[in-house]
């Protein structure tokens, strides 16, 4: 036997922690995504779009060594070799954008934008390389009252989609109160960076590990069920009690009594006691406006970027849904934000005030899905027109025209397959219905329409194949005048399951 003929064809392939998107996620999102906005723009902010790339040295949170930029970021050189980076969130870009129009911009200016934003990193379980933000901003106003108007509109944003009372919480915390923290128990300057965060991190396991989780990590570390050991910050039994003091303010009911307790916990030195002062103002602001169930002081909040400067806060879904083994879980955080003063000064010689929160599209249309909100399943497709005298496509395309002047979804079918693929064709497509007329119709001055959804509803108490034939169930014929109503009244029916 001849040795088969290698091919040459590339393979088809999908780089890691990408993904394709189907027509129907797509309108899912076009959806939530349209809510998001209605949300936002009904808070008086205005649309504006950045590029995906930028200069990497604008972006902020990463800089150029000497051969290429640090982790964490797809960069490439220009042909001035000037490094240039895909975006990592969509705040970085806005100060750029504030900055570089700040004299035209009206102050404070309240603006909103979506996109792509991409990571540099490992890809794994539910983290991808590519993923979409809905960020909504304001620059240029140092009041907390900016700071609690995006808990309010992101809590008004996600019981627009659905999500009710009681299924969410908006966690606030104060990045200041978190350095008064770091003060309070030696952990100051360059020298102890790695120290702080490994504090931070900790204090951001609270809700995952629990107290005693986090007061093992605090120290010499925390074996875990498997028996893998996390190496832990190394704290003296002193400085664990009064991070834990500090921690122990999440459980506190109500904003006010949350607020005394922070204050209570520690010596927070001028940087935390102004951070509290502000969770204060934050606290009373959302309980004065009818927030104070929803927006909810808690210590534990830890925003990973550097670049926030004040007040933190995440949007938290507390339902339980099932994992892919079958267990209880929580979808947890869907989006987050803060305040950013030193970004957008940092291309200016004057210090810019800013805040922002940001939506993780992906993961919220996931538990919106997860909650039946929203179906990421295929919507019904065109109606198709089938031919089956070639020498008659001026006369199926009329039919087409009619159908697409009527409102109606259609197309006609332009591959080269027979009667039966046609069909088959119309079913993968997602079809409501098929129109068919053969010579013999077409005598007869009528068309056959063949309901595709009653069909396969019918096939199924049907058992008799002569019978199927026979009765030709879901399929009727009616005259070329009455195409149109036909149509319609199934592709109504359609909409309404």
């Amino acid at each position: 036997m001849a040795e088969k003929e290698k091919s040459n064809a590339l393979k088809a392939r999908l780089p890691r922690g990408l993904v394709d998107r189907h027509a129907g996620a797509i309108k899912a999102a076009d959806r939530m995504i349209a809510t998001i906005r209605g949300i936002y723009e009904l808070y008086g902010f205005e649309p504006v779009e950045t590029p995906l790339i930028e200069y990497t040295d604008a972006l902020g949170k990463f800089l150029p060594d000497q051969d290429r930029p640090n982790e964490g970021v797809f960069s490439f050189q220009d042909d001035d070799e000037q490094w240039l980076s895909l975006r990592y969130d969509l705040t970085a870009p806005l100060a750029r954008f504030v900055a570089e129009n700040f004299d035209q911009l009206p102050k404070p200016y309240r603006s909103y934008r979506n996109g792509w934003v991409f990571r540099n990193e490992k890809p794994g379980p539910g983290r991808f390389r590519q993923f979409m933000q809905f960020d909504a901003d304001t620059v240029g106003a140092a009041s907390p009252a900016a700071d609690a108007e995006m808990c309010m509109m992101m809590a008004d944003t996600l019981e627009a989609l659905g999500i009710q009372r009681g299924d969410y919480v908006i966690r606030v915390n104060n990045r200041k109160v978190l350095d008064g923290v770091m003060e309070s128990i030696g952990l100051t300057g360059p020298e102890n960076a790695g120290r702080r965060l490994s504090v931070l991190r900790a204090i951001d396991k609270l809700d995952k590990f629990g107290p005693e989780g986090v007061e093992l990590l605090l120290g010499a570390g925390r074996k875990d069920e498997s028996g893998d050991f996390t190496k832990g910050s190394g704290l003296d039994e002193t400085a664990i009690k009064q991070v834990m003091s500090y921690v122990a303010a999440q459980d506190s009911v109500g904003n006010e009594a949350a607020v005394q307790r922070i204050r209570a916990s520690a010596a927070l030195g001028t940087s935390g006691v102004a951070g509290v002062e502000e969770l204060d103002q934050i606290a009373t602001i959302v309980g004065a406006a009818g927030y104070g169930e929803r927006i909810k002081i808690d210590p534990s909040v830890v925003r990973g970027l550097e670049y926030y400067t004040g007040p933190v806060f995440e949007a938290e879904l507390l339902f339980e849904t099932v994992n892919e083994d079958g267990q209880p879980a929580r979808f947890g955080s869907v989006g987050g934000g803060g305040r950013y003063d030193g970004l957008v000064g940092r291309f200016r010689s004057e210090p810019v005030p800013a805040t922002g929160f940001s939506i993780g599209v992906s993961r919220l249309m996931a538990a919106l899905s997860a909650l039946g909100k929203i179906s990421v399943e295929a919507e019904a497709g065109p109606v198709v027109v089938t031919v089956f005298d070639r020498d008659r496509m001026g006369e199926y395309q009329k039919m087409v025209k009619d159908l697409r002047d009527a409102g109606i979804r259609a197309e006609l079918y332009l591959g080269g397959s027979g009667p039966k693929a046609q069909l088959k064709y119309a079913d993968k497509r997602n079809s409501p219905c098929v129109i068919i007329q053969g010579s013999d119709e077409k005598a007869k001055g009528v068309v056959q329409v063949k309901d595709l959804a009653l069909g396969k509803q019918m096939s199924a108490i049907i058992a008799d194949n002569a019978a199927w034939r026979e009765g030709r169930p879901a399929q009727v014929e009616v005259p070329e005048a009455d195409l149109v109503a036909t149509v319609r009244a199934i592709v109504e029916r359609r909409a309404g399951e």
